[in-house]
């Protein structure tokens, strides 16, 4: 009897655990740089409550055969590393929390938000 009870309060803290939202693996802000299209425009990209933890590649200049984005700027909670290649390669820089905008002279492919705790 005691084990099924034991068996019922794990089932159950897992479910819990489960069902807490996603935000936790996530920074909370917003994280922003530029990139010039095809036609010669420049346009603004902005990553909300981006997931930490992981390499992200960034949005129309996260391959190596494209022109590199510029001008980071963190405004989220957590510490960021850009890269200048692709998949988190390359020279690589940290961005602190709720910085200041980095110059439009570094060039930027790919990050990783520091995961939470660390």
């Amino acid at each position: 009897m005691k084990l099924r009870h034991t068996v019922a309060a794990a089932l159950g803290s897992l479910a819990l655990v489960l069902a807490l939202p996603g935000s936790a693996l996530a920074a909370t802000g917003d994280f922003t740089f530029k990139y010039v299209t095809a036609l010669g425009h420049e346009e603004l990209v902005t990553l909300h409550d981006p997931h930490s933890g992981k390499c992200i590649n960034l949005y129309a200049v996260g391959d190596d055969a494209v022109p590199a984005g510029y001008g980071p700027h963190n405004r989220t909670d957590t510490p960021v590393t850009v890269y200048r290649g692709a998949s988190c390669t390359g020279d690589q820089w940290r961005l602190r929390a709720h910085g200041n905008p980095a110059t439009d002279q570094l060039e930027v492919r790919s990050v990783r938000f520091d995961a939470p705790n660390s």
